[in-house]
């Protein structure tokens, strides 16, 4: 990788550093002043349309996940 590469992505890195603190507090705060019943509310249509184009299945799929991990531990 090119010097300038290896610098573009060192200053890319140090900005997302610094950055990092101040959107954590961003988000920190903006959870605080979340409406709940409005946001479940606003996600009612999606859910109800997940449900009926996706139906939960009759099982919850670990039975298949540990078929999965017997298959790749040989």
């Amino acid at each position: 990788m090119e010097n300038k590469n290896i610098s573009a992505i060192r200053r890319w890195v140090a900005r997302w550093k610094k950055a990092g603190p101040e959107l954590e507090r961003i988000r920190k705060e903006e959870l605080a002043h979340v409406d709940v019943r409005q946001a479940i509310e606003s996600l009612e249509d999606a859910f109800q349309s997940a449900i009926l184009h996706f139906p939960p299945k009759p099982t919850s799929g670990l039975v298949e996940q540990q078929r999965w991990y017997k298959r790749l531990r040989h």
